[in-house]
């Protein structure tokens, strides 16, 4: 970063020889990082101005980094061992605790961003961070809180430093575990998870919080009320640590903007510390010579193999790239994304007989419209045997009436699907749904149809009806043979069925026999995602119909659920 880079000295202290090695290129590194490192040398350049009301103490760093060796590990390869900061680590809290006012000797830093890819140890950094902050920081009546936005969580963190506690015996010795709460009776301070959606945010009086996974955080309310709670502490810190997201009207990306300034030098704000961890805009996402720059853990808490398998995933799947650049890499990215390759969905079409499926077990997804949309019926039948694959046959309706004004508008060619047979008419404007319950009960004939997976919207009358051909839900009757499951559209109930089919697309185990209606259906899908790393189909910006698919989702799902439960390859039921 510098042109002439000074000397490097002898007898560094781990975490200043970690800034040497970025500096001077032995750790390949990204541009924030060094702008983090270089900013670390000028303040120390600065030191002793009259300009710069601070100085360095290596003595009250080095107890800081100190407390930790206290701590042990609770979960995993490393569980019961000492907890080791990693020489990135060192360098982040190193500064936070080292740099204080000349003042009155008080912290310098009130803010810590710390933005890293996933599995870099964050979390049971912050779990360490504040036990610190409880017991090792010397202020009288502490309240230290790990915040979220939602309750369980705020406890992820809190839990991993009551584990510690409770593996150390120089800390169980007086800080007390009950539930959610830690307790120093000798200062009268207490460490507790703090959800907005679970307490009352009245009368916080705030030294330390760390608020877990920012990006997840929909409005500003929480940070607003935790940095608002801090004024009349000494030396408060909040440590904002999470990863990239896709909301740039958000807090975190107003933090993280607000970081990259101040790293930059556009903007001054001496009590505000930023370690931002990611490839460099220019960088390619799939050299993984880059991925160290994003991961500071890389073969530590994070394994190359387990990144490399994800990274031919997210080649492959457009959908899964998103959530790789964003969770692994760091990256800002879009909420929603382009979702199977049309050259991956058609290796999966070679053509087969429904009549080879007679008498099959399968299960359905049933998508219901009225006038504009299609409704799609789908039937998934799961693999035989070891060698088999999924099997999947569509039934797609539309209302007979205005179809040719459809072609035209839509420049679909509707017309020539149904002369073929991939798509039913129904007379009239609307879909007729005595024409969907008489294919149900032909289906049902035909194959063993167990489940009818459904969105409830709609679906009162349909699910009236089908009772008669001995299809009643679940929670009515659960000796029934057939089964009526009310499916819901959101990302708890999509999300894992739809990683599932893309993977079952990618690995070629799905057969879906070509069907041009599903596959113009497929290349419309936009799949959003939320901040956890669930997706699922959005019907507003996806491009035209995507019926079929969600169908094909919601039959794929009940498939699934009865192999995992011991369904593995069942035995035919002819009927």
């Amino acid at each position: 970063m510098t042109s002439q880079t000074p000397k490097r000295p002898s007898n560094l202290h781990p975490a200043e020889s970690y800034a040497w090695d970025i500096r001077q290129g032995r750790i390949l590194s990204s541009v924030w990082t060094q702008l983090a490192v270089e900013r670390y040398f000028k303040d120390l350049e600065r030191e002793g101005t009259d300009a710069f009301p601070f100085f360095f103490d290596a003595d009250a760093a080095d107890f800081c980094l100190n407390f930790f060796t206290y701590l042990h590990h609770s979960k995993g390869e490393w569980a019961g061992q000492v907890f080791h900061l990693a020489p990135w680590q060192q360098f982040g809290l190193w500064n936070i605790f080292g740099w204080l006012s000349i003042e009155d000797r008080m912290r310098r830093f009130k803010t810590f961003y710390l933005e890293v890819a996933r599995k870099n140890g964050k979390t049971t950094m912050a779990a360490g961070l504040g036990l610190y902050l409880l017991d090792g920081d010397g202020e009288p009546g502490a309240e230290i809180y790990s915040a979220a936005t939602k309750f369980d969580q705020a406890k992820i963190s809190h839990e991993e430093a009551t584990r510690m506690v409770k593996s150390s015996p120089d800390l169980a010795d007086h800080i007390r575990v009950h539930t959610n709460n830690l307790f120093v009776l000798e200062t009268d301070s207490f460490f507790r998870p703090l959800g907005r959606d679970h307490d009352t945010l009245d009368g916080l009086n705030v030294h330390g919080a760390l608020v877990d996974e920012v990006h997840a955080h929909k409005t500003r309310d929480l940070w607003d009320i935790i940095e608002t709670a801090t004024g009349s502490r000494r030396q408060p810190l909040i440590v904002a640590i999470t990863t990239a997201g896709f909301n740039k009207q958000s807090i975190c990306f107003e933090l993280h903007d607000y970081s990259q300034k101040i790293l930059e030098g556009t903007l001054a704000d001496e009590t505000f510390m930023a370690m931002i961890y990611t490839i460099d805009k220019d960088d390619d996402w799939a050299d993984e010579r880059n991925w160290i720059k994003a991961n500071p853990n890389l073969n530590v808490s994070v394994k190359i193999d387990d990144l490399r398998r994800k990274a031919g995933k997210a080649a492959a799947i457009p959908s899964a790239l998103n959530t790789f650049k964003r969770l692994h890499l760091n990256i800002w990215t879009d909420a929603e994304s382009t979702w199977i390759p049309a050259e991956a969905w058609n290796l999966c079409g070679k053509p087969f007989s429904e009549d080879a499926l007679r008498g099959r077990m399968c299960y359905s997804g049933l998508d219901l419209s009225s006038t504009k949309d299609i409704t799609a019926l789908v039937h998934v039948f799961p693999p035989m045997t070891e060698n088999d694959v999924y099997h999947v046959i569509c039934r797609f309706f539309l209302p007979r009436q205005n179809l040719m004004n459809r072609v035209r508008n839509d420049r679909v060619p509707y017309d020539a699907w149904e002369a073929a047979g991939y798509i039913i008419t129904t007379p009239g404007k609307r879909i007729n749904y005595d024409w969907i319950h008489n294919q149900i009960s032909a289906d049902a004939e035909r194959f063993d149809i167990r489940e009818i997976a459904y969105d409830r919207w709609g679906a009162t009358k349909v699910v009236q009806d089908l009772a008669d051909l001995g299809f009643e839900k679940e929670n009515e009757n659960k000796y029934a043979s057939r089964f009526l499951i009310d499916f819901g559209q959101g990302y708890i109930s999509m999300s894992a069925p739809m990683k599932e089919l893309e993977a079952l697309i990618l690995e070629q185990k799905m057969a879906h026999g070509g069907n041009p209606v599903l596959a113009w259906m497929c290349s419309n899908v936009h799949a959003t995602e939320d901040p956890a790393g669930n997706i699922k189909p959005d019907k507003g910006k996806s491009i035209e119909r995507i019926d079929g698919i969600v169908a094909l989702i919601m039959a794929l799902d009940r498939a699934i659920r009865k192999k995992n439960a011991g369904n593995t390859y069942p035995e035919p039921s002819f009927i």
